[in-house]
């Protein structure tokens, strides 16, 4: 294979709020969520030419399940048939997220293919077959196709402009137990209403931190009757010294914990690998 002709970094996505609208007649859930990006994710490169092909390493990899199952061939293959003629070639990833956690991983790896694709092929950022691609791969890759803070409605598919939100610091969590997205809404008890999320959010870190604690994760509740191990992983995270906030992100079963420094999340990561050896466990930065 010839050198990799580009790189890109596949960072996790994090479900700041999630509020569970409805269930929809196709059987998919509406949601809104506040989204940020963290700083730490998995990492994919690309060299053109020749067919397309996919290698998979890195410490969760083999977590990852069949290979030819990888959003990132899904991806380029939605993507080829939407541009003639489109460049293939082979992909390399390197899995560092834990799968089925509810960091968009499989999504986020995704939407870096697409990335890399549009770069080979001279195709523009926002060329709308990009996001058609994104669409047809998974709920979850449009909002990783262009990693910054956004609300994220629909089923993910529907997204607001980009958010300029302060920094965020923060603690990753998951304590070793991996949840189907699918079961989690299968468990999930009937939506409550939610209000329309407003079009612009807090600018200042102390108002957003507020804006943040007064919603919540919908899933939370089913996800813990699936996997009591993620209340466990709360618990232990707003126990923390300086922990402003404890939640789940996505379906789980990864937590987050805020802090109000980089050295602290780090002093709370560190305490963290030292109690709970097991656990995956990375002190991040979050947000623009």
């Amino acid at each position: 294979m010839a050198p990799a002709a580009g790189a890109e970094k596949a960072p996790a996505k994090v479900n700041l709020t999630l509020r569970v609208i409805g269930r929809r007649a196709d059987g998919y859930h509406d949601i809104e969520s506040l989204v940020a990006f963290a700083d730490v994710g998995d990492a994919l490169t690309f060299s053109p030419g020749g067919a397309l092909a996919l290698s998979v390493a890195g410490p969760t990899a083999a977590a990852g399940g069949q290979i030819a199952d990888n959003l990132v061939l899904k991806a380029a293959r939605a993507l080829a048939e939407r541009v003639e003629r489109l460049k293939l070639g082979g992909f390399a990833l390197s899995k560092r997220l834990p799968v089925a956690a509810g960091l968009g991983g499989g999504s986020t790896d995704a939407a870096a293919a697409l990335r890399l694709l549009a770069r080979a092929n001279g195709l523009a950022p926002d060329d709308p077959r990009l996001m058609q691609a994104a669409r047809a791969t998974g709920a979850d890759v449009p909002v990783c196709l262009d990693p910054r803070p956004r609300f994220m409605r629909g089923i993910g598919d529907v997204l607001s402009d980009p958010l300029d939100l302060p920094q965020l610091f923060a603690v990753l969590l998951n304590p070793g137990v991996a949840v189907a997205t699918k079961d989690v809404f299968a468990a999930l008890a009937v939506p409550t209403a939610v209000q329309t999320p407003p079009a612009a959010i807090c600018t200042g870190t102390a108002a957003l931190l507020d804006e943040i604690a007064r919603g919540r994760n919908d899933l939370e509740e089913a996800a813990i009757e699936l996997e009591p191990a993620i209340a466990d992983a709360l618990a232990v995270l707003r126990n923390l010294p300086g922990c402003q906030l404890a939640r789940m992100s996505g379906s789980g079963a990864t937590c987050f914990g805020l802090f109000d420094s980089m050295d602290a999340a780090r002093g709370a990561a560190r305490r963290l690998r030292v109690g709970y050896p097991d656990w995956w466990v990375r002190a991040t930065a979050l947000g623009s």
